[in-house]
Formats: structure tokens, C-alpha cells, sequence
């Protein structure tokens, strides 16, 4: 069977390398690209069996260009995984959105390989009994510092619960690393002057062992060449100079990432902050919301299903989710009744206070931060999404069998009122004005209708 291919998109050298030596364990060709547009020009001439794609990197990102793989019908069926130090919810629904399967984290386990594999199908099926090529086996300290991945948690540790923080692990397996370089220098300089010290010894005993001859004239001995040592001394000194470069090139790396994961993860922290908080707001708003609705259910005339309204979390596809119950129960409730008209499914955005870039991405600012500094105030996660992105698979399969299922009585109609029509006001802005209080009337305007119109008699 043929080997399989994956292309690997980081702009860290060492976690190209870190990812690929893992991979290469299950048998599978690994190409690397240090930036999205190599990765795009690589595609343009190879077609791997799945990507691996980083998130921040300089230039194009990797949700930029995993929208640019997927909207090319040459490579959009290639699985993407992203592989970066982001978290959370609402960075793994916006990657999926894009089109990528899901996110493997960098601090990533061997047997997380093993499970993302599978999904990727570049591994056989769980259920085939044959063991493969090269299984991921615990193999002891020696074995270990020869594979370059010294310094990683044994199992038995990460059982006990010995997790160590990905900053030490990181700078740990990069020492182990550069041990690892210096033990092959050493053993090859061992194994030169071992080379040379042969040759001088066999030279010798063939000169003892050359049978006696007649009596020449004494002649001066002829002198040994010199050159042989000069040589090993010229390539020790060349490969203690390597060395010495190894090692500050190997710090210079193991200080950015050290960096890069300090910086990543104070994002990380107030990101899921402001999302706690978020969810926290709409949760409250959806209760209070489900009692209006059922409020207006009631008053509904002829005693029909009347109006529902739902929030839709940022981040999040509006036709999908709690909304896809909803509409269930919505149209159950109506064929039972009997009812004969259309079915007026319309969504609208709310306008987020929002920290961020365009490169990054946007995420909702902490509630504490006043709303006059806030990056952006809109919904790009909305705005970016056409109408069939704005469905779920379930969501638009329910809508095509409404017809069928009611006999032709009841249709189903999509608007979409962007942010034209807010259900609620959005408070005055003022210098006191904080992003928790103006993403409270965001989270009620971001919102999905539900309207029963009974035809006319």
C-alpha cells in the first residue's frame, strides 16, 4: 500500500520538526512549508493526503488560508487539521466553519496523534487486527534521548498527574535535542581517531612483520607524513565550531518559544474570559427570551404555535443548534394543529464590541473594558458567512423534507435582516459605557425568528 502524505504549515522551525518525527512513526511522508503562501504554491503541484496548518503566522494566517484551500475546487477536498496553541470553543467553531476538521493542540500527546490519524484516514481502520509498520511503543531513557524527544512525560507520570507546563517541557526537549547533537559529534569524533589510530597500528606491524633482507647501507629513516593528523585536527576543529553554533542557534529558538507560548497563553486566559462572561449574558438573555416566547405562544391567535425567538451565540452558525430543536418542535407543534401557511425563518446580527485584528481575528472584549475602546464594534464572524454557510447539514435537511413531510401545507421561508433591525436598543455611549453592557443588547440582537404565517382562506 502506498505510503501516505501529509503537508505540515508552521512558520516555528522546531515545530515542523517536533509534528514530522511524529508522524514519520506511523510510516507517513511528511513536506513542510514555513508560511500559508508556500503552502498554497505547494498545493499547486502536489496534492498530500492532509495538512496540518498553524495559526499565527507572518503574512496570510491559517484560517485565511484554509478558506483559500477550501474555496478551490482543486484542493478543497484535501482534510485540513489545524495545529496551533489556540483553545476554546469558539476558535474550534470558526476553524470548522472555514472547513477544517478540527484543532490539534502543539502540547499534543502520542496517542492525540494516534486519534487524529484515524479521523484523517491515514491510518487503517481501528478494527483491522494487523499491527502497523511502526507502532508508537514506551521505549527506556537511552532509547529516548537517541529519538530527539528527551525531556517529554513518561506515562506512567502523566498518570500519577506529572504534567509539566508546556514552557519547561518545550525547553526541556530542545536541550535534549542539542545533547543529542553533541553525543553524534562526540561518537564521530570517537570513531575518526579510533579510524586513524588502526591505520598507524597496521602500518607498523606490516613494516615488524616484512621478512629480513640482506644488509642495505644505513640510510636515514624516511619520515612519517604528517598530514593524516593534520586532517583529524582540521575536522575536530570544524566540528567543535558546528557544535558551538548548534547550541546558540538552540537557545536563540528555545527563548522564542518561550516568548511566543507566554504571549499565547495570556491570550488564551482572556479570551475564555470574555467568553465565560459572554455565555454567562446569554444564558440569561435565552431564559428570559424562551418565557417571552411562550408568553406570546399562548396569545397567539386560533391557538397556533405563534413566534418564537432564539439567541445565537458569537461565533456561531445561526441555522444550527438549540435553533435546529426549536424549529423541530416548531413545526411538529404546527402539523399537529393542522396548520396550512408558510414558516418565516429570519436571522439578525448584533453589533459586538469586539478586541482584535483582522489577521488574528476578533473574540468579545472583556466585560470591563469601556466600550470606547473596543477594536471593532460589528460581527465579522456574520458578515463573512454566505447563506448556505449560514445552515448547518441537519438544519438544511430538515427545511427540504418540511414540504413532503406536511403534504405541501406548510413551506418555509429564510430572511436574513442583518443588523437593520434590532430587537433591542443599544445603550448610549458614554465615556462610563463598559463592553459587558453593550454586548448584553449585541447578544439579544443576535437572534433567529421563528414566525408561523397562516395562508389566507
Amino acid at each position: 500500500m502506498a505510503r501516505k502524505r501529509a503537508l505540515v504549515v508552521d512558520d516555528s522551525k522546531s515545530a515542523r520538526v517536533i509534528l514530522s518525527r511524529m508522524l514519520e512513526k506511523y510510516d507517513i511522508e511528511v513536506d513542510m512549508a514555513e508560511s500559508a503562501e508556500q503552502a498554497i504554491e505547494y498545493l499547486n503541484g502536489n496534492r498530500p493526503d492532509a495538512i496540518f496548518m498553524d495559526h499565527l503566522m507572518p503574512g496570510m494566517d491559517g484560517l485565511q488560508a484554509v478558506k483559500a484551500i477550501k474555496s478551490n475546487a482543486l484542493t478543497a477536498t484535501i482534510p485540513i487539521m489545524m495545529y496551533t496553541s489556540q483553545e476554546g470553543e469558539l476558535y474550534v467553531g470558526q476553524a470548522r466553519a472555514l472547513g477544517a476538521m478540527g484543532v490539534l493542540p502543539k502540547q499534543v500527546r502520542p496517542v492525540d496523534v494516534s486519534k487524529v490519524l484515524y479521523e484523517l484516514h491515514l491510518l487503517p481502520d481501528r478494527r483491522d487486527t494487523a499491527e502497523p509498520a511502526l507502532a508508537p511503543v514506551e521505549i527506556d531513557g537511552s532509547a529516548i534521548r537517541g529519538s530527539g524527544l528527551a525531556g517529554r512525560p513518561s506515562a506512567a507520570n502523566a498518570a500519577i498527574g506529572d504534567v509539566r507546563p508546556p514552557s519547561v517541557d518545550w525547553g526541556r526537549r530542545m536541550e535534549a535535542t542539542v545533547k543529542e547533537q553533541s553525543a553524534d559529534v562526540r561518537r564521530f569524533i570517537v570513531a575518526s581517531l579510533d579510524s586513524f589510530a588502526a591505520r598507524i597500528v597496521g602500518d607498523v606491524r606490516e613494516i615488524v612483520s616484512t621478512p629480513a633482507m640482506d644488509p642495505l647501507p644505513p640510510v636515514a629513516a624516511p619520515k612519517r607524513p604528517v598530514w593524516p593528523w593534520a586532517a583529524a585536527l582540521v575536522a575536530v576543529s570544524a566540528i567543535a565550531a558546528t557544535c558551538a553554533a548548534l547550541w546558540t542557534l538552540s537557545r536563540e529558538e528555545l527563548a522564542r518559544s518561550r516568548a511566543e507560548n507566554a504571549a499565547q497563553a495570556a491570550a488564551n486566559v482572556e479570551v475564555q474570559r470574555s467568553s465565560r462572561e459572554l455565555a454567562t449574558t446569554v444564558k440569561d438573555l435565552t431564559a428570559a427570551l424562551a418565557a417571552s416566547a411562550a408568553t406570546a405562544s399562548t396569545a397567539s391567535a386560533g391557538g397556533t404555535a405563534g413566534s418564537r425567538l432564539e439567541p445565537v451565540p458569537y461565533g456561531e452558525i445561526p441555522f444550527d443548534r438549540s435553533r435546529l430543536e426549536v424549529l423541530r418542535e416548531f413545526l411538529t407543534k404546527l402539523q399537529s394543529q393542522g396548520f396550512h401557511g408558510a414558516v418565516r425563518i429570519t436571522s439578525a446580527s448584533g453589533l459586538f464590541c469586539l478586541t482584535g485584528n483582522p489577521t488574528d481575528g476578533f473574540a468579545p472584549a472583556s466585560a470591563t473594558l469601556p466600550a470606547g475602546k473596543c477594536d471593532l464594534i460589528g460581527n465579522p464572524f456574520e458578515d463573512s458567512m454566505t447563506g448556505q454557510q449560514r445552515q448547518s447539514l441537519a438544519f438544511a435537511n430538515l427545511i427540504a423534507g418540511v414540504r413532503q413531510r406536511s403534504t405541501g401545507t406548510i413551506s418555509v421561508v429564510i430572511d436574513n435582516l442583518g443588523s437593520s433591525r434590532p430587537a433591542s436598543p443599544y445603550p448610549q455611549r458614554t465615556e462610563a459605557l463598559t463592553a459587558g453592557e453593550w454586548n448584553r443588547a449585541a447578544a439579544s440582537n443576535n437572534r433567529v425568528e421563528f414566525a408561523a404565517e397562516p395562508s389566507s382562506p
